[in-house]
Formats: C-alpha cells, structure tokens, sequence
C-alpha cells in the first residue's frame, strides 16, 4: 500500500472537502472583473461562460475558495488569472475591501444566493482589469457588456445560483444600475 503525500499546501482531499462542507462554511471570493474609462467610470463587465456539472450552461462571476493560510487579496489574484488568464493585469489594492458579503446556502431561499454543495461566505469584490483577458479553466468564454446589458433580464436569467443578484449590487455599488 503506498500512501499519497498532498504537496500542495492548503488543498483538501475530494473527500476531506466533502466532509468539510458538511460541518462548517467555507470562504469564497468572488469577483466581478470591469473595464474603467481614464476617469475611472466602469464602462464594461465581464461575465464567464460555463457549463455547469448537470450540462448546463451559465454565465459566471469569477469565484473560489480561499485556501488555508492563503491572503484574501492573494486568493483574488489566483482566481482572477486562473479564470481571465495570466495577461488579465487586474487592479486588485493592496487592502481590498469588499462591497458586500453573500452568504451562498445548500436551502434556497435562506438568502438569494444557493449553492447546493455548501454553506458559504462569500466577499465580493469589484476588479478592474486593464489586459487581455482570455478565459482558462472551465470557462467557455468572457463576454464583457456594458453596465445596462449586464443588468437586462436576458442576462440576468443566465446567471445561476444567485449570482445576478450580487452583480446588480456590484452595479449599484459603483453607481451604474438605473
């Protein structure tokens, strides 16, 4: 029998997350990655295209969890390139401060955000982003629109899980939903 050393700090077995998940709430970031204008005004978001385990397909925030011993800011620029690619070149400040905290629970209706796997804190962060974006991972595509696309009901209807809610906040949040 030979065993498995796990190399990678702060990751869990599929097994001890499972377990995890079932006894305490895990912190996640997400984040809502915008273009700005010279005057800082948001002019664009950008929304992931995923296809969810069940086949479906959603458009997404960026999100994961933040690891053992891993920075909030250091867990933001992870999923950041993880999703956008290395060449994104997000602004994340030095001591990011989120705009509001969602609390993603396995019973709908508890709060507008689901997540059926989990209960989950999650703190939601705005991130400009100034390079190339090319989606990795298992995102299918970054589709960015502008402020009032990104808040229409076609596109809100896409988003899963309660994640249109939290991005109308991250709109008003900066000034941008009518």
């Amino acid at each position: 029998m030979t065993e498995i050393t796990e190399t990678v700090p702060g990751w869990l077995s599929p097994a001890e997350l499972e377990s995890a998940r079932a006894r305490m709430p895990i912190l996640y970031v997400d984040a809502v990655p915008v273009r700005v204008d010279d005057t800082g005004v948001v002019t664009h978001v950008g929304l992931l295209l995923r296809i969810g385990s069940d086949g479906t397909v959603s458009r997404a925030l960026v999100s994961g969890r933040v690891l053992y011993h891993e920075r909030v800011r250091d867990a933001l620029m992870r999923h950041l390139e993880k999703d956008l690619g290395p060449t994104a070149l997000p602004r994340v400040p030095a001591s990011p401060q989120p705009f509001t905290i969602a609390e993603y629970f396995p019973t709908q209706g508890v709060t507008p955000y689901h997540d059926p796997r989990q209960h989950a804190v999650s703190l939601a962060y705005v991130v400009p982003v100034a390079g190339d974006c090319r989606p990795r991972q298992d995102a299918l595509d970054l589709v960015w629109f502008t402020p009032e696309e990104a808040a229409s009901p076609m596109v809100q209807q896409e988003m899963t899980g309660g994640q249109g809610v939290l991005l109308k906040q991250a709109l008003a949040h900066i000034g941008r939903l009518d």
